[in-house]
């Protein structure tokens, strides 16, 4: 006798970062940021969030997005490969804004 059984397939990548997401997200609330998934590519498993709130300012942003949010999606979603902010250029010389590493800098003393 043989029991039929319904499986239904996995969600799509999108989804399951999406309830991640809702996971962490009231963490990051109780210090007044907050997340919004943006984009996940399906091909390369990245996932593009935008930081919002006091994270923008806070200068543990890029540690908080690196050492918590993308260790965490990666932990948890197969298929993620990386994550980085809206806002996040692919120049690994440094965040937006910061100064040329290759401009000298004067110092005063």
């Amino acid at each position: 006798m043989s029991i039929d059984v319904a499986t239904e397939p996995a969600p799509g990548l999108r989804v399951r970062v999406e309830k991640v997401i809702e996971i962490i997200r009231p963490a990051i609330q109780a210090d007044d940021g907050d997340i919004e998934l943006h984009e996940v590519d399906e091909a390369t498993g990245e996932v593009t969030v935008e930081l919002s709130g006091a994270c923008t300012t806070c200068p543990a942003s890029d540690q908080t997005l690196k050492a918590g949010i993308e260790r965490i999606l990666k932990d948890r979603v197969d298929g993620v490969t990386s994550v980085r902010n809206v806002g996040e250029t692919l120049n690994p010389d440094g965040p937006i804004g910061a100064p040329d590493p290759d401009e000298g800098t004067a110092v005063f003393l």
